[in-house]
């Protein structure tokens, strides 16, 4: 089934939840409301002429002063049965960044969900772990979101220096193999 049939079926059963459906360069992005996410994914997810089973990726990104909710979440579905996929995203709000985690659908969106959260401190609601996953627990701060100073926080991470020094010792080290 084509993505802008999918998400037009998507629209005919949540009309109140599909916020926009967008066609940029043949690919179809679906905003829905983020309070409504699990239900909406459920039914992707357990539809027979849909059956999304494979769940791509989870991202975060950041439109800082470029719209009224500063953060989306981009989930890219597909399904290996029919071999159809479709870009969802919801909109997420600074003040409060959550939405609730598909980890209950999509085993594989665990660290998807950490690495948002890791990079742009979104949480997501339920997760069965949400913790940093590629910076240490003790990192100040959120690297990509847009006010995330260049240089990185004022004052010098505590690990940084024995992360140098194994760095050094891996150098050092000859392979003789």
């Amino acid at each position: 089934m084509e993505a802008l049939l999918i998400a037009e079926k998507l629209r005919e059963r949540f009309p109140e939840e599909v916020l926009d459906i967008k066609e940029f360069r043949g690919q179809i992005s679906v905003t829905v409301n983020k309070d409504k996410i699990l239900n909406i994914f459920r039914y992707l997810h357990d539809d027979p002429d849909l059956f999304f089973d494979y769940l791509v990726d989870v991202c975060g990104a950041d439109y800082l002063g470029k719209k009224e909710k500063r953060f989306e979440v981009v989930y890219h579905l597909y399904s290996i049965k029919h071999r159809h996929a479709l870009r969802v995203k919801a909109e997420v709000a600074a003040d409060k960044p959550s939405i609730d985690s598909v980890v209950g659908i999509w085993a594989g969106a665990n660290w998807h969900e950490r690495e948002a959260y890791d990079m742009y401190g979104i949480v997501f609601n339920g997760h069965p772990d949400l913790r940093r996953i590629l910076l240490p627990e003790d990192w100040e701060g959120y690297p990509l979101r847009k006010d995330y100073p260049v240089k990185g926080p004022e004052k010098e991470w505590p690990g940084f220096l024995d992360v140098l020094d194994k760095a050094k010792k891996y150098r050092e080290f000859e392979w003789h193999g």
